[in-house]
């Protein structure tokens, strides 16, 4: 019997040694509200609505705003999800006509997206920033009939993902395999391990499957290539792409870009990061790149080349190896999105500003 104010220690629960949670008895909480923030990020900005229908191009732009707490609680594997949030997202609209281009820009604002609501679509609410022209209320209606489901949708993403566990997902999943592992191969270990002492020749096995894995180690990664043709000398389009203030300007997102090789750059409000590994002016920018959904330490290439075949001409042969298939949350529309963003959010936007052409 246990002494008086010390208790019995067979009843006592303390904390292993190992700092193993076993079976997630106890409550984990997870923080989620800086993954509902790329994650939300990720689905929403730079999705096209229209793309030229009856003269206008409507598309999203940035999450500009994203308030409240997100957090997943598991106990013994059962996963809790917890958020309340509210976030605003900026679009853009343009339509051209035979006296140039017009733009208007607007907002969708969710303000209360909630766990409790997890089964209903929140409130979706469309603004128009400045003044009330014909085209803005053109704009404000289109988003309202083709904008509104795809954003709605795309929340509706996120809700699930959320409800599996969110970014808590891949460790739950990461636990629940070496234990099936494990109970599949226990009952035969004592068999193999007789089994390679009988066999004569084992010797090779391991060097011929470590080159067979070598092999392997690109798997799960793909190389984007375009070309791109602008009406500007090549020095004017490299300046643009390596100064901070006109990537500012035709992205409308906080940037910072450092000119010298080995330093750094960050793209989309942070969304994109990466350092210089090779420049020359007008002629080639190397860049190592990525994105902030990416697995940590996964890096891409991204290798531009700029061609002047004619004075005013410029041509950019684009590659980007080593881009994931999928990111950190199993998401495998990467390469995708990535091709899509160099064209519609960085190419097609530099014409459409600068006016090299479209």
């Amino acid at each position: 019997m246990a002494k008086f104010g010390e208790g019995d220690a067979r009843w006592i629960v303390q904390e292993r040694p190992d700092g193993a949670n076993v079976h997630n008895w106890h409550w984990a909480e997870r923080d989620c509200l800086e993954w509902s923030r790329a994650r939300l990020s990720s689905l929403l900005a730079g999705l096209p609505i229209l793309s030229g229908e009856g003269g206008l191009t409507l598309r999203t732009t940035t999450l500009d705003k994203l308030d409240g707490e997100a957090y997943v609680n598991i106990r013994k594997g059962k996963v809790i999800p917890g958020y309340e949030l509210s976030l605003t997202l900026s679009w853009e609209a343009e339509a051209t006509s035979e006296s140039g281009v017009a733009k208007v820009t607007g907002a969708a604002e969710v303000p209360y997206l909630a766990d409790e609501n997890a089964d209903e679509d929140p409130e979706l609410r469309i603004t128009v920033r400045g003044d009330d022209s014909p085209l803005a209320r053109r704009a404000k209606d289109a988003f309202i009939a083709r904008g509104k489901p795809l954003v709605l949708e795309k929340i509706r993403e996120y809700v699930a993902t959320m409800s599996k566990g969110g970014p808590a997902k891949d460790e739950l999943d990461a636990k629940k395999i070496p234990t099936k592992a494990a109970a599949a191969t226990g009952g035969t270990a004592t068999a193999h391990a007789s089994a390679v002492k009988e066999v004569a020749a084992p010797a090779p096995a391991p060097a011929a499957k470590e080159k067979k894995a070598k092999g392997k180690e690109k798997e799960g990664f793909k190389t984007i290539e375009m070309t791109e043709k602008f009406n500007c000398r090549s020095k004017d389009i490299y300046e643009i792409l390596m100064d901070e203030n006109r990537w500012k300007g035709f992205t409308q997102s906080n940037t910072r870009i450092s000119k010298e090789v080995g330093g750094q750059f960050s793209l989309f409000d942070g969304s994109i990061t990466g350092v210089n590994e090779e420049l020359q002016e007008g002629k080639l920018i190397v860049q190592k790149w990525r994105f902030g959904s990416w697995a940590d330490g996964v890096h891409s290439t991204v290798r531009m080349v700029f061609d002047e075949p004619e004075s005013g001409v410029t041509i950019i042969k684009l590659k980007q190896t080593d881009v994931p298939v999928e990111d950190r949350y199993g998401n495998s529309t990467v390469v995708e999105n990535t091709e899509r963003g160099w064209t519609e959010l960085i190419f097609q936007r530099i014409r459409a500003v600068f006016g090299f052409g479209i």
